[in-house]
């Protein structure tokens, strides 16, 4: 009896199955089908964004993303900034919209893509693997970076000041400065010459034994201004800076702790901060106007100096300083809150908001208070944003149209069968993808890395011709 070995061949069974090569095409299709509509998600971002379609209430479109979508901050920032390049880069955002790049990839070519080398980078983009275009944008990155430290470098070695007497005893000053470092001294002379001018402005002092029912004569011309046209701008600035070595001087080239180093000081009357519409001022240190809504959300917040004036405006008393939020009481504040209220902010550099202000009667308590950021307690000071405690002491936030602004936003409606849903609305717009339309073209070979760079970064060094690409 001959015993047959069986016939394993027509037992083997296909690999992949048919069904589980199905669900692969399935997946690399909708992953086309999905990328499609992420162009055109990106391009409604980038327009909702250009018309500030979030400036009801929200930082930035980021902001609002975060909040009406639910993407996390650091994701929604990065979708803004992407849909943004888009918009000066046609190429890759047709060839996303067409669904032959992953969102992956253009996220990376975004940070290196200008119009000049846009069509190179989508070649090499259609060709490579994600990981390999990142490996070059990291590099690409490096390059610039590079390049960026070395001309900081180059700055900071060729700062210079030198000081020296010309011939007629005049000190002349000629310097150059990093450009951090020129923002800070063109800032102090600015300050320095504004204080000069306010110190212009003020009447000289009588002495004490001068009759003061003397009525001073108008200032003439002076040996220095023979003119009596006043210092001119360069004159000014010098001035300025001769202001500023004194008070370093003084204080001993201490700058102080950060919180007395500016102040800003607003004059408003009792009446004014009751009722924006009584007649009173409210009006910066140097007569500027600005508008009650301002003096009352400074108000909130600040430190405060009651002065009592008589009919012919001069002060009769004068109080001391106090604040309008006690050490205590903000702790106890900041304990609860921990953050801005509003809507989705949840910003931690925050200010004091009295719900009914303490000029309408409004008691300086927990119940009556809570956190906004900056520009949260503008929006209800003076951009006509309401908020108030409701029955059950939650906070409820208004537009200025009067709508309520949920803490939540409401959940959109999703069709019964999306994936159809999508697909339809592709073959609408002519668009047909299947499962290789992700797929590259690239056949396995390494990713020679330097040479890529060398080949594509317009500050690398150039490589022999001789070297062809087989990287991609």
């Amino acid at each position: 009896m001959q015993i047959h070995p069986p016939d394993r061949a027509a037992h083997v069974t296909p690999w992949p199955p048919p069904d589980l090569e199905q669900l692969g095409d399935e997946i690399a299709e909708l992953s086309a089908h999905l990328e499609a509509a992420t162009a055109k998600l990106l391009q409604l971002i980038r327009e909702f964004d250009a018309r500030k379609g979030w400036a009801t209430g929200y930082h930035s479109c980021a902001h609002w993303l975060s909040h009406k979508v639910g993407l996390d901050p650091g994701a929604a920032r990065e979708k803004v900034r992407v849909a943004r390049a888009l918009g000066e880069l046609p190429l890759i955002a047709a060839a996303l919209g067409r669904g032959e790049l992953s969102y992956a990839k253009v996220r990376g070519l975004t940070r290196i893509a200008t119009p000049e080398n846009e069509a190179q980078l989508l070649a090499l983009a259609q060709t490579g693997t994600a990981s390999q275009l990142e490996r070059i944008v990291q590099g690409w990155r490096r390059v610039s970076q590079q390049a960026e430290a070395e001309e900081a470098a180059r700055r900071h070695r060729s700062r210079s000041l030198t000081v020296y007497h010309d011939d007629d005893g005049m000190v002349v000053i000629r310097g150059r400065l990093e450009p951090e470092a020129g923002a800070v001294l063109l800032r102090a002379l600015e300050a320095a010459r504004e204080a000069a001018y306010q110190r212009a402005k003020e009447p000289a002092a009588a002495p004490a034994a001068e009759p003061t029912s003397v009525t001073p004569t108008p200032a003439g011309p002076t040996l220095a201004d023979p003119a009596g046209d006043g210092p001119t701008p360069a004159q000014r600035q010098a001035d300025a800076l001769v202001l500023l070595a004194e008070a370093a001087l003084r204080h001993e080239l201490d700058p102080g702790p950060p919180g007395d180093r500016y102040q800003v000081v607003v004059h408003v009357d009792a009446p004014v901060l009751a009722d924006p519409e009584a007649p009173g001022q409210s009006v910066l240190d140097d007569g500027v106007h600005v508008p009650a809504g301002t003096s009352q959300r400074l108000a909130c917040d600040a430190s405060r100096v009651v002065m009592r004036h008589d009919a012919d405006g001069h002060a009769l008393d004068v109080g001391r300083r106090t604040r309008t939020i006690s050490p205590a009481l903000r702790r106890a504040l900041l304990h609860r809150d921990r953050s801005c209220r509003f809507p989705g902010c949840g910003r931690r550099f925050v200010q004091g908001h009295h719900l009914r202000h303490w000029a309408h009667g409004g008691p300086t308590t927990l119940g009556n208070l809570a956190l906004l950021c900056r520009s949260h307690h503008r929006a209800v000071h003076e951009e006509g944003f309401q908020v108030e405690r409701a029955p059950d002491g939650a906070l409820q936030f208004r537009r200025p149209d009067g709508r309520l602004i949920p803490e939540v936003p409401p959940p959109v409606p999703v069709p019964t069968d999306p994936i159809e849903t999508l697909r339809a609305w592709h073959r609408t717009q002519g668009l047909t993808l299947d499962s290789r339309s992700l797929t590259r073209s690239w056949s396995g070979e390494p990713l020679d890395l330097g040479w890529a760079i060398s080949v594509l970064h317009p500050l690398a060094n150039p490589v022999a011709p001789s070297r062809r690409m087989t990287a991609l």
